[in-house]
């Protein structure tokens, strides 16, 4: 049986409160969560990671928290690229790869990301993928709203979707 996982985390402010970023050695995000959701992250690491896992405080691992903080100021392509290992089973990985095909400044429903997925009727399992995201704002959970366009399901709060929704907005008519 494998040891625990060896992760790195590092902490950044935000306009919206403190945000946790968790990578392995390699610098593959693993995990991202607002700080006054810590116990929840840790929680789903330990789901993903039921051999232990031991966190590393680190100063900006691997660039990852640079290009959050570059994100945070307006650059919303600063992490599109940004390599993501997430544990979770083939369907949520297929949901979140879709997830980040989802262009900043731009959402869709809960029915068009089942149908990104190839599974149009699996509208209730493609929710519940977005919502189980380990990795939000780079595989942005953020962007999927409700078919009557409301804002709905994000694990950080309404208020904060309804900022990372404006903010690549404006963003996005800024660039």
């Amino acid at each position: 049986m494998p040891g625990p996982q060896q992760f790195l985390i590092d902490k950044t402010g935000t306009p919206i409160g403190r945000l946790l970023i968790v990578c392995d050695p390699e610098g593959r995000l693993r995990a991202i969560d607002w700080e006054d959701h810590e116990f929840r992250m840790m929680r789903l690491l330990g789901r993903h990671y039921p051999e232990g896992f031991r966190l590393c405080p680190a100063k900006n691992p691997a660039g990852l928290t640079v290009a959050l903080d570059a994100y945070m100021a307006g650059d919303t392509s600063a992490i599109e690229r940004l390599p993501v290992e997430t544990a979770g089973t083939p369907f949520q990985r297929t949901v979140w790869n879709a997830l980040r095909s989802i262009a900043a400044g731009e959402t869709i429903t809960y029915a068009q990301l089942a149908q990104r997925t190839g599974k149009p009727a699996a509208v209730r399992a493609a929710g519940a993928a977005n919502g189980a995201n380990p990795v939000s704002i780079v595989i942005p959970c953020h962007r999927v709203i409700g078919s009557n366009s409301a804002l709905v399901g994000y694990g950080g709060g309404l208020e904060r979707k309804r900022w990372l929704l404006h903010h690549e907005a404006a963003c996005s008519r800024l660039n």
